[in-house]
């Protein structure tokens, strides 16, 4: 196992680097939790976390920038440089690298959770599997031992760069290859004959050409995954000369294995929409310690709570939300004990903070799996709890002419299953919240299904649940605003120029244009409002839907009118005039004044 195997990241470094510092004391060290879990998936980690025997005294004097945030609970975070060439810096030498934050956890077991989130009290222990087994789930209860790893010792990655020089590079890229497919290792091994110079290049053109064509792989054999690293740049007086965007030789293969699935017909067949999980024999799964069946789990796709399910679920109420967090954005099922306790202890969830449902609802709707989540949600009664208002979408019909799908439910995951992962999270509550206002405004007219002021209804039922939740005003706003004008698109080729231009100058338009597409997309399919409104609107010149205002009420003082309220009214109808096309100059702007707004004598 090589260090290159792993993400060239600061992250990594500085965690790494912790590591190797607590284990040279003494002390037991590891990657702990989500990282060796996303590892193991083939992922790249967000964050390393390190689990450690040393106690959070040790672990404030062990390192030059500690920060006890959650030392009670044996939580320190350690600020590093991770790897930088340069040190860091203070906050006046803006050029020096920013420090690297690595959460340090003391192995700790729990006493009683009164209050449903934090512990009574925690005991430190020595036995890292006593600490495991206090963690929520078992796919998140693994830990990495990074000397099992790196047996000639724990050195950062990004250091590697600094040791390689064109005559190792070569021989290095040969020497990872032997991990790829049998296929890849020729065509690759015969550019390396060009010599060192022109090797790098050319493996980084074929590289980014894509995998089919470097390797000429079949879609059920193994391939070559995922190239992180920038180019090198290569001169030739520096064949392998570095600058502060580029990366190491060693650094530029990354080869792993696709997750396999394998039956009896395709013994190694593909499942594209799974990632890897570590071969029994690699050296990273050798260096996995399982204490609770979390690489089994990974391998079998399940959410599993460690232990007992309702004990776990007690100590801090908000992973039952996690749960169908984890599962939805991997793809996997919640195990049968599990989801029965998530079902049994629903009803208590409303003991955690609304910002801590507010974060991992945004979590669920932004992280590209929004529309599973939400089945999970309501399959284990959790919806019913956290947004009621959402739940009684089930089973309101609509006017199959304009909604063949189904009803209001069905139309609303219809929407969720098209938010990208990424997407912002006003766009994805508008998208969830749109159509609230349906089921209290449905009623069943002489011609067809009707939900009169379900817009309004609607506003009034977002502003309540985002005050509940406590967004922050900014994006009360434009979830609001989101709600409030998603029907106006049909009426967009009636609207006056400027009722069309203020339309456009709305604040996240795009937000309002990515809100009505899937709104079509997820009803009738009819885009044709949509594109008449995205087509005016790219089309439209920034001078002509925002020009500078003609007059201001310098203009309207000085022609004798007095300042007040009437001011605002004067003004707005004169910007009209300007967006109609009517008026183009501040003489025309004060005579249509005049006309319309005559002064009053005396």
């Amino acid at each position: 196992m090589d260090q290159a195997m792993f993400p060239v990241t600061r992250q990594f470094d500085a965690a790494l680097e912790i590591v190797g510092k607590l284990r040279a004391a003494g002390y037991e060290a590891y990657f702990a939790g989500g990282c060796v879990r996303d590892l193991l998936l083939g992922r790249e980690p967000k964050d390393f976390d390190v689990a450690t025997s040393a106690e959070p005294d040790v672990v404030l004097g062990m390192f030059e920038r500690t920060f006890a945030v959650g030392a009670q609970f044996g939580v320190v975070l350690v600020a590093t440089c991770g790897g930088a060439d340069a040190p860091c810096g203070a906050e006046e030498q803006s050029e020096r690298p920013e420090y690297v934050v690595t959460e340090v956890a003391t192995f700790r077991s729990d006493g009683a959770y009164s209050d449903g989130r934090h512990p009574d009290g925690v005991r430190y222990t020595k036995s890292a599997e006593e600490d495991v087994r206090r963690r929520d789930f078992t796919i998140n209860g693994l830990l990495l031992d990074a000397v099992a790893l790196f047996p000639q010792g724990l050195k950062p990655a990004a250091h590697l760069a600094g040791s390689i020089g064109p005559a190792e590079a070569v021989p290095l890229l040969q020497d990872q290859l032997q991990h790829g497919p049998a296929e890849a290792v020729p065509l690759l091994q015969d550019q390396l004959q060009h010599g060192p110079a022109e090797a790098v290049p050319l493996l980084q053109d074929q590289l980014q050409h894509g995998l089919a064509e470097l390797a000429g792989l079949d879609e059920k054999q193994p391939q070559i995954l995922r190239l992180t690293t920038p180019r090198l740049k290569s001169t030739p007086g520096a064949p392998f000369a570095q600058d502060d965007k580029h990366f190491s030789t060693a650094q530029i293969l990354r080869l792993t294995t696709p997750r396999l699935k394998s039956t009896p017909e395709a013994p190694f067949a593909q499942d594209d929409k799974h990632f890897s999980t570590a071969q029994d024999d690699s050296p990273l799964r050798a260096a996995v310690i399982d204490f609770v069946g979390g690489v089994g789990d990974l391998e079998a796709g399940v959410v599993r709570a460690i232990g007992r399910a309702e004990a776990r679920f007690e100590e801090d109420r908000l992973r039952m939300l996690r749960a169908v967090r984890f599962a939805a954005r991997f793809g996997f099922a919640i195990e049968e004990e599990t989801k029965r306790a998530i079902r049994a202890l629903a009803g208590r969830i409303d003991s955690v903070s609304k910002e801590r449902v507010r974060d991992e609802l945004t979590k669920m709707l932004t992280e590209g799996h929004a529309r599973r989540a939400f089945e999970l949600l309501d399959e284990t009664g959790l919806l019913a709890e956290v947004l009621p208002e959402v739940a009684r979408m089930k089973g309101v019909e609509q006017p199959p002419q304009y909604h063949p799908e189904g009803d209001v439910w069905v139309h609303t995951l219809g929407l969720l299953g098209q938010l990208e992962e990424g997407c912002s999270a006003t766009l994805a509550w508008g998208a969830l919240l749109h159509d609230v206002g349906k089921p209290p405004t449905f009623r069943r007219a002489p011609d067809r299904i009707r939900f009169d002021g379900h817009v309004e209804v609607g506003v009034a039922m977002g502003a309540e649940i985002c005050r509940g939740f406590r967004f922050s005003n900014e994006e009360t706003r434009q979830i609001l605003a989101l709600i409030e004008n998603h029907m106006r698109f049909a009426m967009a080729d009636r609207m006056r120029a400027s009722t069309l231009k203020r339309f456009f100058r709305m604040e996240g338009f795009e937000e309002h244009l990515a809100l009505h597409k899937m709104d079509c997309v997820a009803g009738s399919g009819n885009l044709d409002h949509w594109e008449f409104v995205r087509e005016r609107w790219q089309a439209m010149p920034e001078e002509t839907l925002r020009p500078k205002p003609l007059i201001t009420g310098r203009e309207l003082i000085a022609a004798g009118y007095k300042p007040g309220a009437g001011f605002k009214e004067m003004l707005r109808a004169v910007e009209d005039a300007q967006l109609e096309g009517a008026i183009g100059s501040e003489e025309e702007a004060m005579r249509w004044v005049r006309e319309r707004f005559p002064l009053v004598e005396g």
